[in-house]
């Protein structure tokens, strides 16, 4: 009887971890989409920058 009283107790704790790690989880994940949409954003201008700043080079080479 000690085993299964063991064993529920190891339940108990591994479904309240589960628990709440279900509840934390939709809050990182949009956390992490927000930040991620910040990074998409900053790396668009960067990468027209890098075009502008290409452009112009190659404009200097053929003068």
């Amino acid at each position: 009887m000690e085993i299964v009283g063991g064993f529920m107790v190891m339940m108990w704790i591994l479904g309240l971890i589960l628990t709440v790690v279900w509840l934390v989880m939709p809050f990182v994940v949009l956390a992490i989409k927000g930040k991620v949409e910040q990074n998409h954003v900053l790396l668009e201008s960067i990468d027209r920058r890098l075009a502008a700043i290409e452009d112009r080079l190659r404009e200097e080479v053929r003068q």
